[in-house]
């Protein structure tokens, strides 16, 4: 077992012990989702958006995840007073810029949060971290387009990380993470976690609660979105006959049992 991989297991365990709190203001689609990948992991969820109470929330968690994918301008002033009050305290921010690239609300809000809080992670797929870091991109709704996809998601991720000045994750067929200078490929997942509504959304709640209770965010980001991974292979082990139905809860088992012995023997992590 490499290093990255046992620093990213034992989070895994620290998570289960330490309970991080971590609020979001994220997807209204996904957010049930969200709240219970969290609980599984063993961390706490708490989700306030609004204006009147998204900055006291954040300063008592212990991480924030900001997550635009049905962005509206109410929660924009939430996410930013939320963001700022973190970077006050020194609360990590996990940031996923779902469908930048898409319209010019997306972009405008995906620039003032880069502009005006400090990140510990941006996760996203390929089109929403190259649009973020100022690189060409296309964009397929929340999906990463098919014109992107081909792009070396190592050279994107190291860009974006040295750019943005935060670690960046770019999830896909092989997830690439960076913090401009350290670089781990991920290599687990399944294709049928395309096929369910969330599982980006989720990775980036995971993160959220890894970062939590870590003092390195590399590690955390390598951490969540390897979690995501296994519990897609896990669930397709055990339901991916069944259909998708019994593979979104599947996935939700699957997180919920992992603990570091698990993560430690199913990861498939190489530091480049």
């Amino acid at each position: 077992m490499n290093n990255i991989t046992k620093q990213a297991a034992m989070l895994i365990r620290e998570i289960r012990s330490r309970v991080p709190l971590v609020h979001q203001i994220t997807n209204y689609v996904t957010v049930n989702d969200c709240a219970n990948i969290t609980l599984a992991i063993g961390a706490s969820p708490i989700m306030a958006d609004d204006i009147g109470e998204a900055a006291d929330i954040t300063s008592i968690s212990n991480a924030l995840v900001l997550n635009i994918g049905t962005l509206n301008e109410r929660t924009v002033a939430s996410m930013l007073a939320a963001g700022k009050r973190a970077n006050e305290l020194g609360i990590p921010v996990v940031f996923d810029p779902v469908g930048a690239g898409a319209s010019r609300l997306r972009n405008d809000t995906t620039h003032d949060i880069l502009k005006n809080v400090k990140l510990a992670v941006l996760r996203g797929n390929i089109s929403e971290i190259s649009f973020a870091a100022g690189l060409t991109a296309s964009t397929r709704g929340v999906d990463a387009s098919d014109t992107d996809a081909g792009n070396d998601g190592i050279a994107i991720a190291k860009k974006a990380a040295a750019e943005l000045g935060c670690v960046a994750a770019v999830t896909g067929a092989v997830d690439c993470i960076s913090d401009g200078a350290r670089i781990a490929a991920v290599r687990n997942g399944h294709s049928m976690l395309s096929k369910i509504t969330g599982t980006g959304c989720m990775a980036t709640a995971l993160v959220g609660a890894c970062a939590g209770v870590a003092d390195d965010y590399w590690t955390a980001a390598v951490a969540g979105i390897a979690a995501m991974g296994i519990a897609g292979e896990i669930a397709y082990e055990k339901t991916g006959h069944l259909g998708t139905g019994s593979y979104r809860m599947a996935v939700m088992d699957a997180v919920s049992l992992l603990d570091e012995a698990s993560f430690a023997l199913r990861a498939k992590i190489d530091a480049l």
